[in-house]
């Protein structure tokens, strides 16, 4: 592909083998399940935001976002303990192969408001004056039912009424509510007390989309691939070559950003190959993919967040994203009058 100026940097499409050609990884052992470190989780993803910042045009937005997480890690280290469910519903979820704790059906804990504007609190002191600590007293100031309201909204992806100012302050709280409530139960139960789920897109603890795919490194996980849960950071193993949509394994393509001399991409701050967009002709959609083995340091929502130019490029090409990410989202920005937020 060709790029002339004014248009849009080319990417790369490389036809991949199919599934029955690389089934010989099959008979290989490996963790199904891998559960955010409480130490590690949010903690990773502010020092990659603040690396892939360094050379970027969203700079601004990312050191943002780095700065948000920064705040999560602080409120998860000492989280207040929730609620959680009994352990026979844990495991009344796990044979009918459910997420036990689904982001669009959980009754939160009331606590996860006392914490969120803790973590907003830690936030703001980092935040300068403008409109973004603006935007976050008036989240502070809202009354509980407006925030529980917009919560609700982002849980189950509806973008109509949204407030897209005030959105990633309150995924953030959601997250940490989220990756607090799934090791807490583990840490009572057990790793193994979550399962597999049926359709097995769907995060095993809270049935959230991913966000990304991520192949991994390392003895047990080397070239194995696992979704990345956009609201609680598990992350579980998905064969590769198979839609993360429709689950289909047929037509399936990836398509990067692709270095060409004398064109100039946009800066995604990782190596070359480290981050493409895995298509399905079948369906229509796309999930990107993040590899380890081209760069190490990935992690798997700023990468997301970093290489959006790819989203553009593919959707361009007319496929549809199926990723979702609690700190960049799109949709219509009008705001109901329903008391307390606006």
């Amino acid at each position: 592909m060709t790029s002339s100026p004014g248009n849009p940097p080319p990417i790369r499409t490389t036809r991949i083998l199919e599934p029955e050609q690389i089934a010989m990884q099959a008979g290989r052992q490996m963790p199904f399940l891998r559960l955010p470190v409480r130490s590690l989780v949010f903690s990773d993803r502010q020092l990659r935001l603040r690396q892939l910042a360094a050379s970027h045009p969203m700079r601004e937005y990312l050191i943002f976002i780095a700065d948000l997480a920064q705040a999560q890690h602080q409120v998860l280290q000492d989280y207040a303990s929730v609620e959680l469910p009994e352990s026979e519903a844990l495991e009344a979820a796990a044979k009918v192969l459910k997420p036990p704790m689904p982001a669009f059906g959980w009754t939160r804990d009331p606590v996860w408001l006392k914490e969120l504007r803790r973590l907003l609190g830690l936030f703001r002191a980092r935040l300068p004056e403008g409109p973004a600590r603006d935007t976050l007293d008036r989240v502070v100031a809202a009354d509980d039912a407006w925030v529980n309201e917009q919560a609700d909204r982002l849980s189950r992806r509806i973008m109509f009424g949204l407030d897209l100012a005030a959105a990633p302050l309150i995924a953030a709280g959601l997250q940490a509510y989220w990756t607090q409530l799934v090791l807490q139960v583990a840490e009572r139960e057990g790793e193994n007390i979550y399962g597999r789920t049926d359709p097995g897109n769907e995060c095993p603890c809270c049935g959230s989309a991913p966000t990304v795919s991520i192949t991994r490194i390392g003895a047990d996980e080397a070239g194995f691939r696992y979704l990345h849960c956009s609201l609680c950071g598990t992350e579980w193993h998905y064969v590769r070559i198979k839609c993360t949509h429709c689950e289909s394994t047929k037509g399936i393509h990836f398509e990067s950003l692709s270095p060409q001399p004398g064109v100039e991409l946009p800066a995604t701050g990782a190596r070359d190959g480290a981050v493409k967009a895995e298509c399905c002709d079948s369906c229509g959609h796309y999930l990107k993919q993040i590899a380890m083995e081209k760069d190490p340091e990935v992690e798997p929502v700023a990468d997301d967040l970093a290489s959006v130019t790819l989203d553009l490029l593919v959707s361009e090409a007319g496929h549809q994203r199926s990723g979702h990410n609690l700190m960049l989202l799109f949709g219509d920005p009008e705001i109901p009058d329903d008391g307390g937020g606006g």
